[in-house]
């Protein structure tokens, strides 16, 4: 199960919120760049970078650190959202370096703009959906709409989505633990591979995705990935440790302690 580093980005800095509120921001550095230098460093595959701004705007705002750090790291793949919702800014981001490009907001309101989007640009869209109480949030999680994650998954069963990041709004920078129940019931609701996000905070909660994504593994898209934000930068998980214990559950070895 691919572990997925998170950068938000808040008037330039990499910041952490919770629960998507504006208000409730920990600063964690002021050079994402280096941030990004910091993941690649400790073995890092892919990035999860989203523009705060940009979500709560409709348009990026972020966008110049973003296209920095994806040429100061052209190897790891770089997946971007936060207020993209026309073509030119996924072609821009594309062009910019990043692998994949989160459509959030714009997937509940248009869906047939996800599906234009992946006609263009196959292998390259992900789904960003963020929920309250099953409940999709749109705008930034500023509105919460009355769409169950489910069915607007369903909705993109055939349309070329390479996969959908499934966020618990509820649990997101809380460090409470990670919906295991519901990610895995999303994943098990289509063929689309699913990113958990939100509330993974502790070694158990990566160890209690990759045991379901196992128990899953014939079926679906399955649980391919995790991606954790605030555990890793206040130290309550350790990057390579926490690889370490994806390889050992998946060969069913005794995970580190």
């Amino acid at each position: 199960m691919l572990l997925i580093p998170a950068i938000d980005l808040k008037a330039g800095q990499c910041v952490r919120l919770r629960q998507g509120r504006m208000d409730t921001g920990t600063v964690f550095s002021d050079d994402p760049v280096a941030i990004a230098d910091k993941w690649a460093r400790a073995g890092c595959e892919r990035l999860h970078i989203v523009d705060l701004d940009g979500a709560y705007r409709g348009r990026p705002v972020n966008a110049e650190v973003i296209h920095r750090i994806c040429a100061a790291h052209p190897a790891i793949a770089v997946q971007v959202g936060g207020g993209i919702r026309d073509a030119d800014t996924v072609t821009a981001y594309l062009k910019a370096g990043a692998r994949f490009v989160i459509i959030g907001t714009q997937a509940v309101k248009s869906p047939g703009f996800v599906r234009e989007m992946c006609a263009g640009f196959p292998g390259r869209i992900i789904v960003g959906l963020d929920a309250k109480d099953g409940r999709v949030a749109l705008e930034g999680w500023a509105q919460v709409s009355r769409e169950r994650a489910v069915d607007i998954a369903r909705g993109f069963a055939d349309v070329g989505v390479t996969a959908i990041i499934y966020t618990d709004i509820a649990r997101d920078g809380m460090m409470g633990g990670v919906n295991v129940a519901a990610t895995r019931a999303l994943a098990e609701s289509v063929d689309i591979p699913v990113i958990a996000s939100g509330g993974v905070s502790r070694y158990a909660d990566i160890r209690a995705l990759v045991a379901a994504a196992g128990d899953m593994a014939a079926a679906g898209g399955g649980i391919a990935g995790a991606i954790i934000g605030r555990a890793l930068y206040e130290g309550a998980i350790d990057f390579a440790q926490a690889r370490k214990i994806t390889i050992a559950v998946a060969g069913a070895g005794e995970p580190p302690q």
